[in-house]
């Protein structure tokens, strides 16, 4: 099976790469007190991941073709030394789909790489500062918090242009600040003004898997400020976030765990979340008259509880949780649906229930349940993890989620190698919440190595 790269996309992943590479270089060239090579070269990293991915959809409903996708996928991560504090970092990702988009477009899994047969981008670009606890980046970069992060589940990762800065206050409490201006989704090559609310094709954007609600002509996203602060001391852990998706929404969000004392073998722990969501002002769903779940609103607002307890045995981990959001009246969009910007239908949030295909964010007003058991064996190179997921919803009905996760990760000479299966069923539901209110299956096998 061979490989086939136009000339047009080797030209333009040449020309973004390049163009990054020129950025750095001039960003470094304007950094005072860094003017030997050296500095940078020596303390310098590069590492990364293959990755190889056969994604299946499977649908129970009569006309309705199962969906597949099968590609492989090379991430490298290049980072200079350090030299006055200053360094600089790029990420390059290459994706290809071995030449398997000979079959029709309804029977291909587009969230996988979307409906190329190859994308490469660059994903990263940014130069930092660190000193006296600081870390200071401007740039392209990856993000790693609650509602706006990487949404790592397909062969590319979300990015984000980005200024941001952490600070480590002490060994167990770091506060963090972002302003970004534009994001590339998981398909994407470059980064857009816009989020998972917008249509694809938005600006030329070839964004799948998301929520796709606005219409066409929507405003561009204007970006997010977001801070936050995380602490640990002793038995307990907690993060609080708040982020102002501009024109969206503002969040409040806020979990923490509690381990308990060891009862013999078994240690217990309890975990609690809170989300709060309004709107002030101009609102792009709100003057679009954009539909969540089939309700379109004046207002933007949302409220979301959380609890997760559970124990540890030797390496065993068994828990049962619980989410509700509670249902707004006043002319709410959705009802008091959560909104989500880059989230939504990604089902990579924070919340305990969620499940690999959806979650409340997805659904709506409502409540869930989850159990859920991992077990490791053979030195932990071996997980398995099994859970069942409960749904009760005002606009989606009631459905259930059997999910399981197998991962295999060697040691030696195949240390960063790993074996990995998902998969899951959902059943029930209603205004097509599967298609056509049937069963529907998803499998995922996902081997990948890490160099």
């Amino acid at each position: 099976m061979s490989v086939v790269k136009s000339p047009a996309f080797r030209s333009r992943v040449h020309t973004r790469t390049r163009r990054a590479a020129r950025w750095l270089r001039i960003a470094l060239s304007l950094l005072p007190g860094v003017c030997v090579a050296d500095d940078f070269l020596s303390g310098g990293h590069v590492d990364g991941s293959l990755r190889l991915y056969d994604y299946h959809r499977m649908y129970a409903a009569p006309a309705m073709p199962d969906a597949s996708a099968f590609a492989t996928a090379l991430l490298v991560n290049l980072r200079t030394g350090e030299a006055d504090g200053f360094s600089a970092a790029m990420s390059l990702a290459y994706a290809n789909a071995l030449g398997t988009r000979d079959t029709p477009v309804n029977r291909i899994d587009v969230t996988l790489m979307g409906r190329k047969n190859a994308i490469g981008t660059v994903s990263q670009a940014y130069v930092q500062y660190r000193a006296a606890g600081w870390t200071l980046r401007a740039g392209d970069q990856y993000l790693d918090t609650p509602w706006q992060g990487m949404s790592d589940s397909r062969l590319i990762p979300a990015a984000y242009r980005t200024v941001s800065a952490r600070f480590d206050a002490s060994p167990g409490l770091s506060f963090q600040f972002a302003r970004t201006f534009r994001w590339k989704s998981r398909t994407s090559e470059r980064f857009f003004a816009d989020n998972l609310y917008y249509p694809t094709r938005f600006d030329g954007d070839p964004i799948y898997g998301g929520n796709a609600s606005l219409p066409a002509d929507a405003r561009a996203y204007d970006g997010t400020w977001l801070v936050g602060a995380t602490y640990r001391h002793g038995r307990f852990s907690g993060q609080t976030w708040l982020y102002d998706f501009l024109r969206f929404a503002r969040m409040a969000y806020t979990d923490g765990t509690l381990t308990l004392p060891a009862v013999g073998r078994a240690t217990p722990f309890v975990s609690a979340q809170l989300v709060e969501e309004w709107t002030t002002g101009d609102n792009t769903l709100v003057n679009t008259g954009t539909k969540l779940l089939g309700v379109p609103g004046r207002r933007v607002r949302s409220e979301v509880l959380g609890v997760d307890a559970g124990v540890r045995i030797g390496h065993t981990r068994a828990d049962v949780a619980w989410n509700r959001i509670l249902r707004q009246a006043g002319g709410t969009i959705g009802g008091g649906a959560l909104v989500s910007p880059f989230t939504a239908t990604y089902a990579t949030d924070p919340l305990y229930t969620t499940s690999m295909l959806r979650g409340l964010v997805e659904q709506g007003p409502g409540y869930a349940w989850k159990a859920k058991v991992a077990q490791q064996v053979f030195g932990e190179r071996l997980q398995v993890v099994a859970a069942y997921t409960r749904y009760r919803t005002l606009y989606r009905g009631d459905s259930h989620d059997v999910y399981l996760d197998v991962i295999y990760r060697f040691t030696g000479a195949l240390k960063g190698l790993q074996l990995r299966n998902r998969w899951e069923r959902s059943t029930g539901g209603t205004n097509n919440l599967n298609p056509r209110n049937r069963p529907f299956s998803y499998n995922r096998v996902m081997i990948s190595y890490a160099f």
